[in-house]
Order: C-alpha cells, then sequence, then structure tokens
C-alpha cells in the first residue's frame, strides 16, 4: 500500500517559521501541553559543539520536552537532507508506535519537505559534471560561479545564497543534464512521497519586530559566547573552512578570527546575514500555501485545532486549511 494511501499512518504538527521569530518557544509549549515530543529540522543544530551560533535548544529546555535530530553528526561529518530523512523516520516511527505527539520545528525548509514529502530523485547527477563545477569555483571564485547560475538558471538563483557552493553545483549540474531548472524539477516532483498527515504552522511576526529581535539575538549570542565557541571548534580540530563553518554567525567569527574583518564589521555583517536568511525563509515558507500563518501571541487560537488533530480518530487529510491567524 502506498503511503499516500494508509489512513492510520503517523500525525505531524509542524513549527516553522524564519530565524529569531521564536519557534523553539512555541514548539515546547506545544509539546509540554500535549505530552508530545519535537524533532528538530535545524540544518545547523544537527552537529555537535555548536551550540551558542544555531540558536540551540539549551539544556534547560531540552530537559522540559525530549528532542531529537540535535547533536548527531560532528561538524567536520557531511550532512545533507537525504541523511536527515533517514535518521528522522524511524524516531517518527517510534514515536507513533508509542502514541507520542509529534511536533517538527525548525526553520530548514528543505529538511522539513524532504521529511514529510519525498526527496527529488531526478536527474542523479554527474561526479565529472560536478567537479567541473567545483574546479571553476577554485580557479574563479564563489561569485563568478554564481554569476553563471544566474545566467543559465536564474530561478534557481533566485532562492540559493551566493555563497552556498553545495546547492549552486547542484542546480548547474541538473541544468547541464536535463536543460531545465532544478526549481521545476522540483515542482514537478512536488515531492509526492506523502508518508504523513500534517498541520503545518508558520509563525510569522511583524517584519521590522522580527528584524529587532534578530539584531538583539546576535547581541545576546556575542553575550553568551559565541567568539569563544568557534575558537573552542577551531582547537578541536573543525577549520574555518567545513561547510559547518560556513554557517551564519561561525564564517563571520571566522573572519573576524582569520583578521579579514575588524568587531564592528563582524557583528554589523552577522545582523545583516540573519535578516537577509530570514527573508529567504520566508519567501521558502510563503511558496508553500497548506501552512497556517499565526504570530506567537495568537498560537494559543489554533489550540483547538491542534487538540482536535492529535486526538481525533478521522482522517485529518483536510485538516490543513491555508490561513492566517
Amino acid at each position: 500500500m502506498k503511503h499516500s494511501e494508509n489512513k492510520n499512518k503517523p500525525k505531524i504538527i509542524i513549527i516553522a517559521g524564519p530565524t529569531g521569530v521564536g519557534k523553539t518557544r512555541v514548539a515546547i509549549e506545544m509539546a509540554q501541553k500535549w505530552g508530545g515530543n519535537i524533532i528538530g529540522a535545524d540544518a545547523i543544530q544537527v552537529y555537535r559543539y555548536m551550540n551558542i551560533g544555531s540558536a540551540k535548544p539549551d539544556p534547560h529546555e531540552q530537559a522540559l520536552v525530549k528532542h531529537h535530530m540535535i547533536d548527531v553528526v560532528d561538524p567536520d561529518e557531511k550532512f545533507d537532507a537525504a541523511m536527515y530523512v533517514e535518521m528522522a523516520r524511524p524516531i517518527i516511527h517510534h514515536l507513533y508506535e508509542s502514541k507520542t505527539p509529534i511536533f517538527l520545528a525548525g526553520g530548514s525548509g528543505l529538511y522539513m519537505k524532504a521529511l514529510t514529502g519525498g526527496l527529488f530523485s531526478q536527474a542523479q547527477g554527474n561526479p565529472s559534471i560536478r567537479q567541473k563545477y567545483k574546479q571553476m569555483a577554485s580557479e574563479h571564485g564563489n561569485a563568478y560561479l554564481f554569476e553563471q547560475l544566474q545566467k543559465q538558471d536564474p530561478l534557481a538563483a533566485s532562492t540559493i545564497h551566493p555563497n552556498d557552493m553545495v546547492r549552486i553545483i547542484r542546480a548547474l549540474e541538473v541544468f547541464e543534464i536535463t536543460g531545465r531548472s532544478i526549481k521545476e524539477h522540483h515542482r514537478d516532483h512536488q515531492f509526492a512521497d506523502q508518508p504523513y498527515h500534517l498541520l503545518k504552522i508558520m509563525i510569522n511576526e511583524d517584519r521590522k519586530l522580527l528584524y529587532d529581535r534578530i539584531d538583539q539575538r546576535v547581541d545576546q549570542m556575542i553575550h553568551n559566547g559565541l567568539l569563544k565557541e568557534v575558537q573552542s571548534l577551531i582547537h578541536r580540530g573543525y577549520h574555518c573552512q567545513l561547510n559547518a563553518m560556513q554557517s551564519i554567525g561561525y564564517k563571520h567569527m571566522c573572519s573576524f578570527l582569520n583578521g579579514q574583518l575588524d568587531w564592528n564589521d563582524t557583528v554589523r555583517l552577522m545582523k545583516r546575514d540573519s535578516r537577509r536568511y530570514a527573508k529567504r525563509q520566508f519567501t521558502w515558507f510563503r511558496s508553500d500555501k497548506s501552512f497556517i500563518w499565526s504570530s506567537c501571541a495568537r498560537i494559543v487560537s489554533l489550540y483547538p485545532q491542534i487538540h482536535e488533530f492529535i486526538h481525533s480518530n478521522r482522517n485529518p487529510s483536510s485538516a490543513n486549511q491555508p490561513c492566517m491567524v
């Protein structure tokens, strides 16, 4: 029987949103209320020792509610959406069997989409083409390769960060192999494998308020010792060129330690890049019309719907009706 035909499949409440919006607090409150567990969907929180810059739930928060998919690999280990799915799905199965409500919380739209809808499998890849683009980036720089993507596949370039070489190379590779944008392949595929019933909530706030919160959170991370955390990672042997260390906050501290930026520019650029990342997250989640949008302040108005979703024996496939709360 296909997943989509199985009415007795696990139910998952998704708590999504941009960085700094308050997803962790909302997810913890919900999981406490309904006795659930939280599965993280964050591309940096999966790494050990990267706590402050990833805004990882602190020990107190993790003691309140059981969290999964946090601290599962070292910073120098390869990790991607496929590995995330491979590790998270058995956890979902175990929680489903134990009748534990499941909350999927985070800001990585790709990880969420891969887990709940399946992985794009077309255009498996060509190592020689991939190596060609890696060599091109090595010789001409990341900016040059991003310019090539903008020329060949502007649709993909509009959703990929100029420094995300993994996704840039993948998009160029798919375009060269198929002659079509990787975004078109994603759209056609539509992540058709649907193994779960979903209630999808997007936490949204006024843009200016969110940006102010992001700036304050950067200040708090620095106050909490982000620079020392990066120094500790380097001392452990995790160099600044690792993909994990190129994430927001960590790459900025690396640039400061390497003498590429002074302190004021380090903080300013970290805030700017965090705000830009939040904007890209908004773009990603807005494209999914099945999300219910709510502010943190009004999230309690969704509690009856969440309760019904968790406890109803009916097929909840139509539970999500797009709306703003």
